[in-house]
């Protein structure tokens, strides 16, 4: 159902405001269990994943490239100038949809029957996020776990760099941070806590690669304390001799989840 908006400021676009207030459109999508998808190849990725349409913003020119998948559902269409104003930004993949959140299925759901599975510690970065979903896709992880504090995967950040990744690759939300990692270790997980530190296990060298749990903590920072004693073994990238003499001692952490996915596919 087609419907032209010519106001900025029309109620009908309430779920579009404000793209660029972080701390508003988290708790506006919360309230409302939505989040934003963009650009005709996510909001394809979220259909086929089984997101409800709410509604799609778009323009005339970009009305065709996605009228086959959007059945009867509600869209909007606006000029550039409105589209630009609404979004704060420049809308260069031509729509946006606001689609609703499915229901997060338990850790003990997405471990059952994985192999390898990316467990992010307080990660808040969006774009870390998406950008780690996008390479566990890539590159063979069964799943990710999320500790309660890291950002929200479905945030439209997050699903932009992923690419659409977040709705392929199976994720939960522990729901307690200290004993998480007892849970993995329950279903039959293997903990190895990713550092920069060159005197633990190189990665490569680790003995057995089938169920394990791939541990990455915060840019900078790391892991915890915590987590980086209970996990069951330390392991590092080995990094070159004269990046370590030049004082480059780690990766940032989508290199170095990109790195990590990659060994541990090839020694499974």
């Amino acid at each position: 159902m087609l419907e032209y908006v010519t106001d900025l400021g029309d109620p009908r676009l309430s779920d579009y405001t404000r793209l660029r207030d972080v701390e508003l459109r988290k708790s506006l999508e919360a309230e409302r269990g939505l989040f934003l998808a963009e650009g005709e190849k996510v909001i394809r990725r979220a259909i086929a994943a089984g997101h409800p349409i709410r509604s799609v913003l778009t323009t005339r020119r970009w009305l065709r490239t996605l009228e086959d998948v959007l059945g009867d559902a509600t869209v909007y269409v606006v000029d550039d100038e409105v589209m630009s104003a609404v979004a704060g930004f420049q809308v260069h993949r031509g729509a946006l949809a606001s689609m609703a959140r499915l229901p997060l299925p338990p850790t003990s759901e997405v471990v059952a029957g994985a192999r390898r599975l990316v467990v992010l510690e307080d990660i808040v970065d969006h774009a870390n996020v998406g950008a780690i979903f996008r390479c566990a896709a890539a590159l063979g992880m069964h799943g990710v776990i999320l500790s309660p504090r890291c950002a929200d995967p479905l945030y439209r950040r997050a699903v932009k760099v992923s690419m659409g990744a977040v709705f392929s690759v199976p994720y939960a939300r522990m729901d307690n941070w200290y004993t998480g990692l007892d849970e993995l270790r329950e279903a039959g997980f293997r903990t190895l806590a990713l550092t920069p530190d060159q005197s633990v296990t190189p990665l490569d060298e680790v003995k057995d690669a089938d169920r394990v749990a791939l541990l990455l903590g915060t840019e900078g920072d790391g892991l915890s304390s915590r987590w980086l004693d209970q996990a069951d073994e330390r392991v590092c990238i080995p990094m070159s001799p004269r990046a370590m003499d030049a004082g480059v001692d780690s990766l940032n952490v989508v290199a170095a989840a990109a790195i990590a996915c990659h060994t541990l596919m090839r020694l499974s």
